[in-house]
């Protein structure tokens, strides 16, 4: 019985980062702003999480500390924020390169981590971190290599410079939560989500010009996939599948998202990896996935 859920909890998880893996291919077919489609993305996101802990028997508690939620809305904000430039950034770079640029996210941590949360800073984080950025190297020049670019030298630099903030943003989130007090994962990520979505309604309210949108059935199909699958599905079965599985297992399976990530671009988007941005990739994956699995070592 055991070994079933422990499957169970493996399938949950792995279809939670397929899913994720997608994210790239979807935004490059909805023709709405980054800001909109965050908005819309957090919104849909924590209200299917809030149906989905009722219809499964449980409840969504109002007992979280005042310090404690102050601190969730903020990184419920960088979260907002980081889908922006995340978003952006696939479109001004290839999905593989912004990627790639957001899975430096661990790095910037090890390397926030003496500062910000008195971790010491060990040989092996340093070269974890110096193998990240060595494969940076190579995959900033990713773009340019390929002759299937789609995209000029200052856009792919623009993309590759969202898609690092976009690290840093969410590298900055996980310290906040560090920081923090447990608290229930799915009530967290529901305030987190509906932070996320409520502090970019005065921005677009500035930004947008609402009068202007035009959106096709299709359109609004692949907003619903987004906000619905790509976020309140993918975090039901990310976190339901925590129980059943050790956190190395967990950390090993999260670069299932970038892998898929990669390979649809190159399919899909005919944005193909060339021989040194396969060797930045491995590097930056690697490297932070070498880090994650030998944490407690």
């Amino acid at each position: 019985m055991e070994r079933q859920n422990d499957r169970r909890s493996l399938l949950m998880l792995t279809t939670s980062m397929v899913i994720y893996g997608t994210i790239g291919i979807f935004r490059r077919s909805i023709p709405l702003s980054s800001g909109l489609l965050a908005c819309v993305r957090g919104f849909l996101g924590s209200a299917f999480l809030a149906a989905f802990v009722k219809l499964r028997g449980g409840t969504i508690r109002h007992g979280i500390p005042r310090k404690e939620v102050m601190r969730l809305i903020l990184s419920g904000a960088m979260i907002g924020v980081n889908w922006i430039f995340l978003f952006e950034a696939f479109n001004y770079t290839t999905v593989a390169t912004a990627t790639l640029c957001y899975y430096m996210q661990p790095t910037i941590v090890i390397l926030l981590s003496p500062l910000l949360l008195n971790e010491k800073l060990t040989g092996k984080k340093l070269l974890c971190a110096a193998a990240a950025i060595a494969g940076m190297v190579l995959v900033t020049g990713l773009p340019e290599a390929s002759s299937a670019s789609a995209f000029s030298a200052s856009d792919n630099l623009k993309g590759i410079l969202l898609g690092l903030g976009a690290a840093a943003l969410y590298a900055a989130v996980i310290i906040v939560n560090k920081k923090g007090a447990p608290v229930d994962a799915y009530e967290k990520t529901i305030l987190q989500l509906f932070s996320a979505a409520a502090v970019l309604v005065p921005y677009l309210l500035v930004t947008e010009n609402f009068s202007a949108l035009q959106l096709t059935s299709r359109d609004v199909l692949l907003l619903l996939v987004l906000g619905i699958v790509h976020t309140g599905i993918a975090y039901a079965l990310y976190f339901g599948s925590m129980d059943g599985l050790r956190a190395q297992t967990i950390a090993l399976f999260s670069y299932i998202d970038p892998v898929v990530a990669l390979f649809l671009s190159a399919l899909l988007l005919r944005e193909p990896l060339t021989a040194a941005g396969m060797i930045g990739a491995v590097l930056i994956l690697g490297s932070a996935a070498f880090s994650e699995l030998t944490a407690g070592n």
